[in-house]
């Protein structure tokens, strides 16, 4: 598939993609009482048990860095954007599937899906992560202009999360296993990534090989930058950023080849 030809797809049907995340965004708290108002519950009440039990209670340190609430911030910066990882991959995985009805009965490009996947996870990760920016804020450790280094970051990891979440979405509608074999993937892969501990804490052996998992470099960036005030090392993320571009193009060359098939596959 040509990508400006995916472009154009993807700008005619832009009605469908942003009627569709408002359509997702809307469902998803048609029947709660507090309606939306949980997506600001959720993310407040993971920063304050965070900082009561982390910082005041049993008053969790990093190493060689000082601080009330340094590790609640290295915490809840890992944990947020893991979740947006983790989203994205997840949900793309199966979107194929989830919408087979959708792709069976009505004609329209299939990859306008994991696209709005991607934005609805966008969204839901920048309503908790602008509650995580005012508790920097209120607590007096927002890291300043340094904090603009972040946009790259995260295009970056979505750059990552969406290539990966389009190949796995196009195996899993031909080999249902790629699917159920990520779900146990993914629960090594979190505590293979420092997000509840500091690389500096693991033997020199094991740190060189946590280098190895594209989201370490795109989690000690977040932290540095929250923790720390320190700018992203971009030397560091060349590594993921080459495998994101790749997981890109192999992801879109599997479903120019596939997407004809899947129908019957579905």
């Amino acid at each position: 598939m040509g990508k400006m030809k995916l472009l154009k797809e993807l700008w005619e049907y832009r009605g469908f993609i942003k009627g569709s995340v408002k359509r997702e965004f809307q469902l998803k708290y048609q029947n709660s009482m507090l309606g939306a108002a949980w997506n600001v519950i959720n993310p407040l009440s993971m920063i304050f048990v965070y900082t009561v039990i982390f910082s005041k209670i049993m008053q969790a340190k990093l190493p060689g860095i000082g601080g009330t609430f340094s590790y609640s911030i290295f915490l809840c910066s890992g944990v947020l954007t893991w979740g947006l990882f983790v989203e994205v991959t997840n949900r793309s995985r199966n979107v194929f599937i989830e919408n087979a009805n959708l792709i069976k009965k009505i004609s329209f490009p299939r990859i306008t899906l994991p696209i709005i996947v991607l934005l609805n996870a966008l969204l839901n990760f920048a309503i908790g992560f602008s509650i995580f920016v005012g508790f920097l804020l209120v607590s007096g450790n927002f890291p300043g202009w340094v904090f603009l280094t972040v946009i790259p970051v995260i295009m970056l990891q979505l750059l990552f999360s969406i290539g990966l979440g389009i190949t796995l979405g196009v195996l899993n509608v031909f080999f249902r296993d790629v699917g159920q074999l990520y779900g146990v993937v993914l629960q090594f892969w979190f505590w293979f990534t420092p997000i509840v501990y500091s690389p500096a804490i693991l033997p020199e052996k094991l740190r060189d090989l946590l280098w190895l998992n594209p989201l370490a470099p795109i989690m000690n960036a977040y932290q540095g930058l929250f923790v720390e005030g320190r700018v992203p090392v971009w030397r560091e993320l060349i590594f993921t950023t080459i495998l994101g571009v790749i997981l890109c193009i192999v992801g879109l060359r599997l479903y120019g080849r596939c997407s004809g098939d899947m129908v019957d596959e579905l």
